[in-house]
């Protein structure tokens, strides 16, 4: 069996906001860590049956950045729900609000 350890960095400024993330992983091909704006990390307590998460984004990442991000995170999790469970309708359910989502962050953004 093999192991493999990812390391999450947060540089907070001096009121607790994230000013920087970063993170490595053993195996990666990466021999920096890297840097990244954002952050969702999902963990299943089976024992309580729910989603202990943390969300985390630094000052500078832009809206646009942020539902961008979101259509991605929608978008692959979409995947993983269809390589987990083989739900073709509602993989492509998610997919179709990912995609409707980001659409409409656009429309709203050219408004204003």
């Amino acid at each position: 069996m093999t192991e493999s350890d990812i390391n999450i960095k947060i540089q907070l400024d001096a009121d607790k906001v994230p000013q920087q993330i970063t993170w490595s992983a053993s195996g990666s091909t990466a021999h920096e860590p890297q840097t990244a704006k954002a952050l969702f990390l999902a963990f299943w307590d089976a024992q309580d049956k729910s989603a202990l998460r943390i969300d985390l984004w630094t000052k500078d990442m832009m809206v646009d950045e942020m539902a961008d991000f979101y259509f991605q995170v929608f978008t692959t999790m979409a995947d993983t729900f269809q390589k987990a469970t083989n739900q073709s309708e509602l993989t492509n359910y998610i997919k179709s609000f990912a995609k409707d989502f980001h659409k409409k962050f656009i429309e709203k953004e050219k408004i204003k």
